[in-house]
């Protein structure tokens, strides 16, 4: 870091200049991001669920529609009188975008009865799209105004139809969340500087984290399929991480400045050697917990994972070019356009005489703050014991929404229009299965919970296919225990099943997620034990490190428990009471574990720096309670206003989100981070900074460098 800051004060042009020049260009190139991402990539492609597909669809054609629109006859008006406007929008559909013609109660008089309703006032057409799953969706968009007609009351739904609900309410809560965040961000920013020049280089230093993020995502997606979601993650993070990174490199630069006969060359060495390689670490740490997503066989986790690591990545390569590169070049003039000349000082002083009288009540009393922090935190954690993991589904959109009530008018009026459970029956000796067999196994599989009717809907001298049609909706808590169920019946003798359909390959990601999550904790846990170790020279402080972010994690999804799945201030919170979106889980499990050990690092950090300095132990935990204090909790602050704004979104996954956020760094920045942690350190005393003999020994600092030699 002090061969970084000669660089960057010898070259503090060259290096502004050409870093947002190649973000701007790079950004531009990534704006086209979207028309590389898929909006797939759900389901486990190694499942039985998914062979089940591949099969069916390679004898007998695709079973699970794309699209299902519902048409509600007009007051005074019959089905059939409605036939014909209905058939003409339909037929002006581009049949290159379409598997097979469109399926509807006025042209095929053989499944008439299944696709219209006992009453007379509705009636389906059923649309099966052309291409693989991200070209299904793509296509959507260009078949569902012509499923609309004028006049009709009509609701679609459909698994493409949901997908491309989700994905489009997500990308408009994006470009709010964006749009609202980032002027507050900048406000609370001025008041923790006390000017507008300081306040403004994290969030400049933010908008090139977005563009650099998503001009990585383009270059990742040339290689990987990569979901659209990852756009929100990225610049979920891009945008947070680089303003929280802005907000530690700039006040360490402002605190430098303000030594006594300090210059601008010294502040930065000092600072790029501090916080900058605390940044540097902090990075590289986080990167190391969201690489733990790419164990799971979804391509749509992965790509969370991709989208996280890209926005930490550029984020820090941003605060460590573009952020020093700056502060050069102000020098003391960033306490320009402040109200007071000694309005970021006067803070600061204020803030350490608040976290000194706390730390110092926390040092008198560690035991019984400690005992309560962890008791309090084990309570709030307990309700996580009867959590369920889901997955997103129609219940994720409003109740208004179309593709919301389609899928429950369909579940209710229609059972054979939906995918219902496959059920894909071979014969052992590679036959078909005899007819006997076939007829008991109708018999058993029409006595589950929630099967409406079992349909031959396939045969051949190799496989015959059965559908069970259900009463819930696709993918729903309950479609998933009734192939629960299925799955559980006996197979009849000299017969192999194989269970698939949509509801099927959602129960199969979910299992997928829970059998591969331990991994991926166990990655996360690892790569922070050991690079902790590396950067403190200590074992004990890794593994408390570990510890209280997992006692942080249990504590956020108790809470989340009994808001989401519970139900507790769920009418309030406008959110969709049911088992806890996996795909989601894993999300803020990285996103809370990585901020949780993200803290950390800035707090012990300056402990172990105090400690090098010559400090006693409850001397280093003073000095660094109180001089981080008010910046982790500022970046705390920034980071829920940054997140905060995903819990106005219509959607429930977007909620579970941003609430999941706002729980988990309100307590890791204030009971976790600036009580319990102290009173842990202090319990421990000395055996803190135990470790191997190699690593415990402090390098010399370099020399700094003088004016002379970098002008």
């Amino acid at each position: 870091m002090n061969l970084w800051a000669r660089v960057i004060l010898r070259r503090r042009w060259t290096i502004l200049l050409g870093t947002i020049a190649l973000v701007l260009i790079a950004g531009a190139w990534g704006s086209t991001v979207m028309n590389k991402l898929g909006a797939g990539g759900y389901s486990d492609p190694g499942s039985e669920s998914m062979q089940v597909e591949r099969i069916v669809q390679e004898h007998f054609g695709r079973q699970t529609p794309d699209a299902v629109a519902v048409y509600t006859v007009p007051d005074g008006r019959t089905l059939d009188d409605i036939g014909d406007d209905i058939s003409r929008s339909l037929d002006s559909i581009d049949t290159a975008l379409l598997d097979r013609p469109v399926l509807t109660y006025w042209n095929t008089p053989a499944a008439a009865p299944y696709l219209r309703s006992h009453d007379g006032t509705q009636a389906l057409a059923v649309v099966f799209a052309a291409g693989d799953e991200n070209e299904r969706i793509a296509a959507f968009d260009e078949i569902e105004p012509h499923l609309r007609v004028p006049g009709i009351d009509t609701d679609v739904t459909g698994f493409t139809a949901l997908a491309t609900a989700i994905n489009d309410q997500s990308e408009r809560d994006l470009v709010f969340a964006e749009s609202l965040s980032l002027p507050v961000t900048l406000a609370v920013l001025v008041l923790v500087f006390g000017g507008l020049v300081a306040a403004s280089l994290p969030v400049l230093v933010g908008a090139l984290s977005v563009l650099g993020a998503l001009a990585s995502l383009r270059l990742i997606s040339e290689f990987v399929d990569v979901n659209v979601f990852a756009v929100n993650i990225a610049s979920l993070l891009g945008l947070g991480l680089a303003i929280d990174y802005g907000l530690f490199i700039v006040s360490r630069f402002r605190e430098e400045l303000a030594r006594e006969g300090a210059d601008t060359a010294t502040a930065i060495t000092r600072t790029l050697a501090t916080a900058g390689r605390t940044v540097a670490f902090s990075a590289l740490l986080l990167m190391c917990a969201f690489a733990g997503t790419l164990v799971f066989p979804q391509s749509m986790l992965k790509s969370l994972g991709f989208g996280a690591m890209s926005a930490v990545a550029v984020a820090a390569a941003m605060s460590l070019t573009v952020l020093p590169a700056a502060l050069a070049l102000l020098g003391h003039r960033i306490s320009t356009w402040s109200w007071r000349t000694d309005a970021f000082e006067h803070g600061e002083a204020r803030a350490q005489r608040f976290w000194g009288t706390v730390t110092s009540a926390v040092l008198r009393r560690p035991g019984v703050i400690a005992a309560a922090i962890i008791t309090a935190l084990l309570l709030l954690a307990a309700p996580v014991t009867g959590i369920k993991l889901g997955d997103v589904d129609h219940t994720a959109l409003p109740p208004s929404s179309s593709a919301r009530i389609g899928a429950e008018t369909v579940a209710a009026a229609f059972p054979a229009a939906n995918s219902g459970v496959l059920i894909l029956a071979t014969g052992t000796d590679d036959t078909a299965p005899p007819s006997d067999a076939i007829a008991g196994l109708r018999g058993a599989v029409a006595a589950v919970d929630g099967v409406t009717n079992v349909a031959v809907v396939g045969a051949n001298e190799a496989v015959t296919v059965l559908q069970a049609q259900l009463s819930v909706p696709d993918r729903s808590q309950a479609a998933m225990a009734a192939v629960e169920d299925i799955r559980g019946l006996p197979a009849p003798d000299g017969v192999d099943l194989q269970i698939g359909g949509l509801s099927a390959i959602t129960a199969d990601g979910v299992d997928a997620i829970i059998d591969w999550l331990p991994v991926m904790i166990a990655i996360m846990a690892g790569a922070t034990l050991l690079l902790m170790l590396l950067a403190f020279g200590s074992i004990v402080l890794p593994l408390k490190a570990i510890a209280v972010a997992f006692l942080s994690l249990g504590a956020t999804f108790g809470i989340l428990t009994l808001i989401f799945y519970d139900g507790h201030l769920s009418h309030l919170l406008g959110v969709s009471e049911g088992p806890l979106a996996a795909g989601m889980v894993v999300l803020v499990i990285s996103v809370v574990f990585g901020l949780s050990t993200d803290y950390e690092v800035f707090l012990i950090s300056r402990m172990v720096e105090a400690k090098h300095a010559g400090a006693s132990t409850d001397e280093a935990i003073r000095i660094g309670a109180t001089r981080t204090g008010r910046v982790v909790t500022a970046a705390a602050t920034l980071l829920i206003l940054v997140t905060g704004a995903f819990t106005l979104s219509e959607l429930t996954p977007m909620r579970f989100i941003g609430i999941g956020m706002i729980i988990a760094l309100a307590l890791d920045a204030t009971l976790v981070r600036m009580l319990l942690v102290p009173a842990l350190v202090t319990l421990m005393g000395n055996a803190n900074w135990w470790g191997p003999a190699f690593l415990r020994t402090p390098a010399a600092p370099a020399a700094l460098p003088t004016t002379a030699t970098v002008q």
